[in-house]
């Protein structure tokens, strides 16, 4: 059975930093493409950031560029976002997602593109 489980998320004062985990069961990592999306209240779930199986290469949307990092523990069978210099707009429930497909020269960005969800940890950022 495939899982997810989201974890790490909290409260957070503006330039802080904080890492949020996803962590797998039912399957290896190291075989799924994951991606990191975000939910505010009466948003869209966009996407975030993306590791892709294959090769580990990495995308990051513009808003998060250059202060999230998206990794993955193969031994710990988990992903992690490290999120730095966060803003109040950061704020949302932040959901990992796995996809199977392959990917070769690319990167699935999109929510409809990955089968498998996490259930979500809240990330809030206040003064």
């Amino acid at each position: 059975q495939v899982q997810l489980v989201e974890s790490g998320g909290g409260l957070v004062q503006p330039g802080g930093s904080l890492r949020v985990s996803c962590a797998a069961s039912g399957f290896s990592l190291d075989y799924a493409t994951i991606g990191w999306f975000r939910q505010a209240p009466g948003k869209e779930r966009e996407g975030v950031s993306f590791i892709r199986n294959t090769d580990e290469s990495t995308y990051y949307a513009g808003s998060v560029e250059g202060r999230f990092t998206i990794s993955r523990d193969s031994a710990k069978n988990t992903v992690y976002l490290q999120m730095s210099s966060l803003k109040p707009e950061d704020t949302a429930a932040y959901y990992c997602a796995a996809t199977f497909g392959t990917y070769s020269n690319t990167l699935p960005l999109y929510k409809y593109e990955y089968d498998y969800w996490g259930q979500g940890t809240q990330v809030t950022v206040f003064s």
